[in-house]
């Protein structure tokens, strides 16, 4: 598999769980730079129903532990979340009726929307996580990591 994006420790919010279905998301965004490496617009657009069904497994752990801690900034976190899919679902949608290039604008976007994400937005909830009792590692293998998309 090509790297158009590579996961890296600056990326890491230090709570395992969410790390893991972070480097996940890093992958499945790789796979779509490899379908359109490869000028398959078939594997592209799997890829991305792929990245759309995860990120959305993903928010939701992410909304579930807020709820769970009372996380403060629960509801503008959300909206956050919302939006992201939003975007990445308009682009499916103009990549299906071949309105969008499938290159490197498409690229551009899910590596800004992964990494500014979890840079800030997602950085940003790890010291409440942490001080409500989030524990940075886990003793068991993860539900998500058993149902991982290939």
């Amino acid at each position: 598999m090509s790297v158009f994006l590579e996961w890296s420790d600056d990326l890491s919010v230090g709570i395992e769980e969410i790390d893991a279905q972070h480097r996940e998301l890093v992958g499945l965004v790789n796979k779509v730079y490899d379908g359109i490496q490869a000028g398959d617009h078939v594997q592209v657009n799997q890829v991305l129903m792929d990245l759309i069904a995860y990120t959305r497994t993903h928010f939701a752990v992410e909304e579930s532990l807020m709820r769970l801690l009372h996380y403060p900034a629960y509801e503008a976190h959300k909206a956050f979340h919302e939006a992201l899919v939003d975007r990445v679902m308009d682009i499916k949608a103009r990549v299906e009726l071949e309105q969008a290039e499938v290159g490197e604008d498409l690229m551009e976007l899910l590596k800004d929307w992964l990494t500014q994400h979890i840079l800030h937005e997602d950085k940003s909830y790890v010291p409440f996580f942490v001080s409500a009792g989030a524990k940075p590692k886990l003793v068991t293998q993860s539900i998500l990591s058993r149902l991982r998309i290939r």
